[in-house]
């Protein structure tokens, strides 16, 4: 029987794969690889995808070491919009001398010209560059979020499922009440209790999404504490807890890993609402959600790529982790 290849599976895991190496790699392939990519320079504003033009840059400063660069970026330096293709000056020196050569400073050593992929924002910034170091919030708060969601729900599912009777009731009761609160005002509370800023929009979004798999994995429990295998661990005298973490857990596997997939991308959009708020990650770092809400009024002007960069980011890959769950929950269905 010829099986048949999933296409939908392989761009999901493609690019998931992609968007995973521009997170790890970071400042290192980014054009602008300052500090949350955030050099400004309003002379080149509001300038459309493939935008040219030469700088007069700052002398650099001394710099830092190849972990510190991937992990926060080189240290801010100026960069001062001197001409470009269009015959557009805003440099003083330029207009006194006439050649790019002669406006060479000691303390602006350097002419070097910069290539705009996706244009520049309100502010001067490379759009590219910050749609590509968007991934890596994205990401994070997908990993940790689905962590924290594991920890809570594999947890108090085995509990409920297990020991059954007052356990599995306070278990259901607190399910309940959380599963009956809307996601987004469950999250916006949290965020409200735990304050703005970058790790306290994991926690909220990670307390949010443990319900469904405790759910999933009681039921699952219940009827795998019946097994043979799970009584004959009974009988040999080992402990609850030996026999929940080395015989029941193993076999959640499947739909643990489907499940995952999916808060996968739920954690994504409701990171990505959040900074659209002004209740997610804070500037200058840059989310792309915070960068729909910066640009989207750009919708109906000529400026449109501005929100529609990471739009279309955000709708990637949130589809790619729903395709990539279509094709583990296929691979796991053992009807199938």
């Amino acid at each position: 029987m010829k099986r048949q290849i999933n296409y939908t599976a392989i761009f999901g895991l493609a690019f998931v794969g992609i968007c995973l190496l521009v997170a790890i790699l970071g400042y290192t392939i980014l054009p602008d690889s300052s500090q949350s990519s955030n050099l400004m320079e309003l002379g080149i504003a509001l300038k459309k995808p493939g935008y040219k033009a030469w700088f007069v840059e700052e002398k650099e400063s001394p710099r830092a070491g190849f972990f510190t660069t991937l992990t926060r970026g080189e240290e801010q330096r100026s960069l001062l919009f001197l001409y470009d293709n269009q015959g557009d000056t805003s440099f003083a020196a330029w207009q006194k001398f006439g050649y790019l050569t002669d406006v060479e400073t000691e303390e602006y050593p350097r002419i070097v010209q910069r290539k705009f992929r996706l244009g520049t924002d309100l502010y001067g910034r490379d759009v590219w560059s910050r749609v590509l170091l968007g991934t890596r919030i994205s990401l994070s708060v997908g990993l940790i979020s689905v962590l924290i969601s594991l920890v809570l729900g594999i947890a108090l599912g085995i509990l409920a499922g297990y020991y059954k009777g007052w356990v599995d009731k306070v278990v259901m009761w607190l399910v309940n009440v959380v599963w009956s609160l809307p996601t987004l005002l469950l999250v916006i509370a949290i965020t409200f209790a735990l304050g703005k800023g970058f790790w306290q929009i994991f926690v909220a979004v990670g307390l949010s999404m443990w319900v469904e798999l405790a759910r999933i994995v009681r039921g699952q429990v219940f009827s795998l504490r019946e097994q043979e295998f799970v009584q004959a661990a009974r009988v040999l005298g080992f402990s609850d807890i030996r026999i929940m973490l080395r015989h029941i857990l193993p076999n959640l596997t499947g739909p643990i890993v489907v499940i995952c997939a999916a808060n996968f991308a739920s954690a994504i959009l409701l990171e990505a609402g959040l900074s659209f708020l002004g209740l997610g990650v804070q500037p200058p770092f840059p989310s792309w959600g915070q960068m729909l809400k910066e640009n989207y009024s750009y919708i109906a002007f000529d400026a449109a790529h501005l929100a529609l960069a990471p739009g279309i980011a955000i709708m990637l890959l949130v589809v790619s982790f729903n395709f990539i769950g279509n094709w583990l929950r296929d691979k796991w269905d053992v009807k199938l």
